[in-house]
């Protein structure tokens, strides 16, 4: 994966766990209280911290598999 690209999904992913931290932990939803709820905004950052997460997902199993079947080669 582009270097850029994992350092901005990674980020997302922070984004993402925060919120959901605070909403848990304090009833807070700090996306919809900067940018409202269920606007267009806030719907494009629930979406792009999920589709970071899938993408690092897919990332994770598919860079493991390729590490093992490089070392096992060696």
């Amino acid at each position: 994966m582009n270097k850029s690209i994992s350092y901005l999904t990674y980020f997302l992913i922070i984004i993402g766990a925060l919120n959901w931290g605070l909403v848990g932990f304090f009833g807070f939803d700090l996306v919809a209280f900067l940018f409202g709820d269920m606007t267009l905004t806030s719907r494009i950052i629930y979406s792009l911290v999920g589709i970071s997460a899938v993408i690092s997902l897919i990332y994770e199993f598919t860079s493991e598999k390729t590490e093992k079947s490089t070392q096992s080669s060696h």
